[in-house]
């Protein structure tokens, strides 16, 4: 039920979303809030850390250059994009998600994809964690290109700022 002259009301207001989890339908989850958010008119910042960096990488981009041998294993072992994320529960090989991605287009409910871009498309602040990204051995052209890498002080100044917040 929206009343879009009461989404006026939420200009002035900021969500912050923590992506930790890099699994698909707590992914899933966080970017229906942000989209959600933006569209009622607030300020969305998304911070991702450790597996929730995974949402954010770009299959395309992927690169084992200028890595030690343990980053490429990690690289190699772990989900190449938002696509490949698994679920939180009852994943069963893949099997899982299979049935949830039939039964998402059966109610016609858009990818996890297409809620990323619409999150992109809608202004949403994608900020990294500087300190997972290099641990994690990742690069920062592995990630989408709106993702900024910053380190925690610079995230808690923009959280502690906010209405609301979200841990996923």
């Amino acid at each position: 039920m929206s009343n879009s002259s009461n989404d006026e009301n939420f200009k002035d207001k900021k969500v912050n979303i923590v992506m930790f989890s890099g699994e698909y339908d707590k992914a899933l989850a966080g970017l229906i809030m942000a989209n959600s958010a933006r569209e009622l008119g607030a300020q969305v910042t998304m911070f991702f850390t450790f597996w929730g960096l995974l949402l954010l990488r770009d299959p395309d981009k992927l690169s084992l250059e200028d890595k030690t041998t343990y980053e490429k294993m990690f690289s190699m072992m772990t989900p190449n994009g938002i696509e490949d994320l698994p679920l939180s529960k009852m994943n069963f090989a893949g099997i899982g998600k299979k049935m949830l991605k039939e039964m998402m287009k059966d109610d016609e409910a858009p990818s996890l994809t297409k809620f990323l871009n619409g999150a992109r498309k809608k202004g949403v602040k994608f900020y990294g964690c500087k300190l997972a990204v290099d641990v994690m051995g990742f690069k920062k052209e592995e990630f989408i290109p709106e993702l900024e890498i910053v380190d925690a002080k610079e995230y808690l100044k923009d959280a502690l700022n906010s209405d609301m917040q979200l841990f996923i």
